[in-house]
């Protein structure tokens, strides 16, 4: 469960949407041509393949079917967030959002309910919606499961005091755990300044003191008011039959009533702003920022995607006038710009990120000139074509992908219509340089803005927001375009698999494993792995290799860095670079049409890197203020203290050695352009390396292509693979201070000797999933989260190397520093009771029926597949593999996955790294307690 963050991209994946209560039905001539029966689902829109139906009792109903996904996705979207709270309720409509997940008396164990079938749910809460999800392997049982919970919990989940007393301290940690970032309670500040009248100036997780003392009486109120059918969109998206759907939806949701009430509607309008407004935060922490927003209309306003525009053009990195006015100038290391496009009139943000040593007045300065004037350089058709480019971009990925759709919906319906998505995407397209310019005089001026002090002014210059539109007017008799070609039905099975890949090896030594199959969209993944050196040879080189590979996307000989990103947009594309100093590891997601050109790009990158002086300076400032941001931060402290205790056996300079934070630093400030330069001409090439692809391409076509871009490229220094060695670290226990931080971080665990061809690594497989995985449904989970309060995230994590006897048992945690004893025994004792007496029959069945559906999902994501499959190829294995793994994994007992436990865990050998801010809780808790405290 989780909110949606408060600052939100300007692309599309907008996410930062508003909702409509029963937004008035669209025109019946906009309805497909089926009639439907009285008292049934009613046909109301069709747009691009996307249906929507109403039944009688006011549900909105979204139908996206798509055959090419194993999986189907239900969301429900319920149009109620924190805009609707009153006072006292600040942070009720997210605390309602985790009890949902308490249970009703059909389902009295949803975590439970939900594992077992595989699925992979989640709720989020936002300024005026909150919603519901759960992607589960496509099966007309598991839709029907799906449908008969969330209409079940829709009017009869507990909301009971009993949950809410463990609940509200969960969410009370997550709180908490949001205060310890400066930068993001800065945003928080500035919004609460911003808006003085209207909900949308309160976080959505609301106060401290509003979710310790809500009454229970109020969250079952406010569940009775706003969960209802008649103010909620249920969409279905995946494979499924859509007939059947329809019957399902009308014998699940079709039975429930609305109340005799109807819903009720807010009214707030926050008034033109009159003057500048100013924010200061005084915290700790390591970098300084600025933050700037302005009022614009609501998300359906037309002016919203001239909106959009501007903000990628401001915002871009590396191409947008902030990021060349701030950061090519080493006035501010990272600078941005964000939208929030809403129900009623939202924000257009700013941001910008100081180091020490940078002025803070000569940032605010420039920013503000950049953004207040920017409508007195008018905007070049190449930057509207670019932002434009780049935002289309994300809309059509999103839209190839049936599951993001299914959630990405959730925000347009709360706007007011799940059809404004496809009607703002036609708006994206038509906006000119003259509207991007025209936007920003309207709405970036100085009486607009909040950030900076209050001067009287003789002639207020306020920007008037035009009226509100009329949304079904303009929506009437929408039809969108044609629909997306669809793929076909796969079947991720590991023998399905296997009769389909191709596997080969090129001449020049590069292996190559192929899965063709038609996908929605004509999408394909491909995965490419390069490995180089040894271990003398590597020995001191790690920042230099680090470096190497960061630099690759920041221009080649021929292209910039700016020069890259528009291509890839231009392409459809994404890529991802991520290398160290033993090899480098390729994403790339595009189009059938696409790959080749996009495979000449990356070989580009790969063989060409331009290593420009000036891309150098600036990579080196935003890593430098990255590190110096998180250097107080309890889970980066935690972590590398962790990863130092546990990892101790390699001297420094080794390939794996563990630094400190100030040693990574150091290591930034002092690793040279040339030294990453002859990394990358001593050690690249592709004589060891492997290539996996999955989707829709022509596999002759392809190796063909990979031969002639890396078949001839040798790496100039010798191979051998660099060895993992196991560390026998005894039990350590670290305390880490971090001062004036909500939050501490928690991380205990235990060296393995193993590799993943144990016969033992099925059975610990099933006992972490049942000891620290599912969904909130583990031994973890159900006592420190659900039970005991102490933690809004806790698990454990159990991984086996597939090359040498080397792994590691590891269990984590976030939780109010005065808890920490608490926390720390609770955990000790789970594992000791899970050591010595095991787990239930029920919990091992319910498991491995969970965890075998949780991997044959997994197989169904191209990406990930393909990144399987590259690895493999590296392993020398097959998905043999793991039909060998699941079949030895199905008959375990109780009693071998205990001994396997037994065997290898021990709470006597755990390492425990705590951090947070234990010395000032000790105060608070020493603090004497007033004689007549407030009630």
């Amino acid at each position: 469960m989780r909110r949606v963050p408060l600052s939100l991209f300007a692309a599309l994946l907008l996410t930062a949407a508003p909702a409509l209560a029963q937004a008035p039905a669209p025109s019946p001539k906009a309805a497909p041509a089926a009639k439907a029966k009285a008292g049934t689902l009613a046909p109301v829109a069709s747009v691009e393949g996307i249906n929507e139906y109403r039944l009688p009792n006011g549900l909105r109903v979204v139908l996206f079917p798509d055959p090419t996904k194993p999986t189907v996705t239900v969301n429900v979207t319920y149009f109620v967030g924190s805009k609707h709270e009153g006072y006292g309720e600040a942070g009720m409509a997210h605390l309602l959002e985790h009890l949902m997940f308490k249970g009703t008396p059909k389902t009295t164990n949803v975590p439970q309910a939900l594992t077992e079938r595989g699925a992979r749910p989640n709720g989020t809460t936002w300024l005026d919606r909150t919603n519901y999800f759960e992607t589960l392997p496509a099966s007309d049982a598991n839709l029907n499961w799906a449908l008969s919970f969330e209409a079940d919990r829709m009017v009869n989940s507990f909301i009971a005091k009993k949950d809410l007393d463990s609940e509200m301290t969960v969410v009370r940690n997550e709180l908490e755990r949001g205060e310890n970032d400066p930068h993001s309670v800065l945003e928080r500040r500035v919004m609460s300044a911003a808006y003085l009248f209207h909900n949308y100036g309160k976080p959505t997780i609301g106060t401290k003191a509003d979710l310790e003392n809500v009454p229970i009486e109020r969250l079952q109120a406010f569940y009775r008011k706003y969960y209802r059918p008649d103010n909620a969109m249920l969409v279905v998206a995946g494979r499924f039959e859509e007939a059947r759907a329809l019957q399902l939806i009308q014998d699940t949701f079709g039975k429930l009533k609305p109340p005799a009430q109807p819903v009720p509607r807010t009214y707030t309008e926050e008034p033109t702003q009159d003057g500048e407004r100013q924010v200061t935060l005084r915290r700790v922490g390591e970098t300084g920022a600025l933050v700037a927003v302005y009022h614009v209309p609501e998300g359906a306003h037309p002016d919203f995607a001239a909106i959009d525009v501007l903000t990628e053009a401001l915002g871009d990195n590396p191409s947008g006038r902030l990021y060349k006015a701030l950061v090519e100038t080493k006035k501010a290391a990272r600078a941005s710009a964000s939208n929030m496009q809403l129900q009623d009139p939202g924000v257009l943000t700013f941001n910008a990120q100081i180091r020490e040593g940078q002025s803070v007045g000569a940032a605010r300065a420039v920013l503000i000139k950049t953004v207040e004037e920017a409508a007195r350089t008018p905007f070049t058709a190449e930057e509207v074509n670019r932002a434009k480019t780049s935002l289309l971009k994300q809309l059509e990925l999103i839209l190839n992908d049936s599951e993001r759709s299914a959630i990405i919906l959730s925000e347009w319906g709360a706007l007011g219509d799940w059809r404004l998505m496809f009607l703002h995407r036609d708006r994206i397209e038509a906006v000119t340089p003259e509207d991007v310019t025209r936007v920003a005089a309207t709405y970036l001026k100085t009486s607009n803005r909040t950030l900076g002090e209050f001067i009287p002014t003789a002639k207020p210059d306020r920007a008037e927001l035009p009226p509100r539109v009329d949304i079904a007017a303009m929506l009437q008799g929408y039809k969108g375009r044609a629909a997306v070609a669809q793929g076909e039905a796969f079947d991720p099975s590991p023998a399905n698999i296997e009769a389909r890949v191709q596997r080969s090896q090129l001449p020049g030594g590069m292996k190559l494993a192929l899965l063709s199959k038609k996908t929605r969209g004509e999408m394909v993944s491909v995965a490419l792995n390069l490995r180089w050196g040894t271990e003398q040879t590597l020995m001191g080189k790690t920042d230099a290799a680090r470096t190497a590979a960061s630099m690759l996307m920041r221009g080649t000989k021929t292209k910039t860095r700016e020069q890259i990103r528009d291509l890839l947009d231009k392409l459809k594309a994404r890529v991802g670079v991520d290398g160290g100093p033993t090899g480098t590891s390729i994403s790339i997601e595009t189009t059938r049409q696409n790959l080749p050109e996009v495979l000449k790009l990356v070989a580009e990158v790969l063989r060409e890197p331009a290593f420009d002086p000036k891309e150098f300076s600036l990579l080196q400032q935003e890593r430098l203020a990255s590190l110096e941001k998180a250097r107080s931060e309890p889970d980066t402290l935690g972590s590398y203290a962790f990863r130092r205790a546990m990892g101790s056996q390699y001297p420094k300079g080794h390939p794996y050695y563990a630094p400190t934070v100030e040693e990574d630093m150091e290591s930034l400030k002092t690793v040279t352009l040339e030294q990453a330069r002859a990394f990358h001409q001593g050690f690249y090439g592709a004589s060891q390396g492997e290539l996996a692809a999955v989707g829709d391409f022509d596999p002759k076509q392809l190796a063909t292509q990979v031969g002639e871009l890396f078949g001839g490229w040798k790496s100039p220094a010798p191979y051998a693979r660099v060895p993992q060695t196991f560390n026998d670290v005894g039990a350590q226990a670290k305390a880490l201070e971090t001062p004036d931080k909500a939050n501490a971080f928690f991380l205990a665990g235990q060296n393995l000797q193993l590799k993943d061809d144990n016969p033992d690594w099925p059975a610990l497989m099933l006992s972490n999933f049942m000891f620290g995985g599912g969904f909130l449904n583990s031994r973890l989970a159900t006592r420190i989260r659900q039970k005991d309060g102490l933690s809004y995230g806790v698990g454990s994590g159990l991984n086996a190397s597939a090359m040498d006897p080397v792994g590691s048992f590891m269990a984590y945690a976030i939780y109010a520093p005065q808890n920490a004893t608490k926390l720390e025994a609770a955990l000790r004792e789970e594992l000791n009771r899970a050591v010595e007496k095991g787990f239930t029959p029920e919990e091992l069945e319910k498991a491995r029926a969970g965890l075998l559906e949780y991997r044959q999902t997994g197989r169904a994501q191209d990406g990930g597949l393909a990144r399987t499959l590259a690895s493999y190829l590296f392993y020398g294995r097959t998905l043999d593999f793991d039909a060998a793994l699941e079949q030895r994994m199905a008959k375990l007992t109780n009693e071998d996955v205990r001994q396997a436990l037994a065997r290898y865990v021990d709470a006597k050998k755990l390492t425990v790294v705590k951090a947070g801010d234990f010395a000032g809780a000790a105060k608070k808790e020493k603090a004497p307690v007033p004689a007549n405290p407030s009630p």
